[in-house]
C-alpha cells in the first residue's frame, strides 16, 4: 500500500443505503478509506468476488489489520470495535 492511499477500501454502490451506513461510520470515526465504485450488475462484480467471495456490497478491506469482510453490519461492528477510540 502506497504512502498517499488509505489502507482501507470500500467497494460499494451509488446510493446503496447498506454502503452509505459503512460510509458514515468511517466518516464518524474520521478514518481514511478509498470508494471504489464497483458495477450495477450483480453478475459483473468479478472484482468484489476477488476480494471477499461474494459479489455484494459493500466489503472492505483493511489493509491496517488484514481483515476483508462484507455485509454492512458485519463491517459497522468490525469498525466500531477496531477503531473504537478513533474520531
Amino acid at each position: 500500500m502506497s504512502d498517499d492511499q488509505p489502507a482501507i477500501t470500500l467497494y460499494r454502490l451509488q446510493a446503496c443505503p447498506f454502503c452509505e451506513r459503512v460510509v458514515r461510520v468511517l466518516e464518524e470515526k474520521g478514518l481514511d478509506y478509498h470508494s471504489r465504485f464497483v458495477e450495477p450488475m450483480h453478475s459483473d462484480r468479478d472484482v468484489v468476488k476477488r476480494i471477499s467471495g461474494k459479489r455484494t456490497v459493500p466489503a472492505i478491506v483493511d489493509e491496517n489489520t488484514g481483515v476483508t469482510m462484507s455485509e454492512s453490519a458485519n463491517i459497522v461492528e468490525y469498525l466500531e470495535n477496531t477503531y473504537e477510540g478513533a474520531a
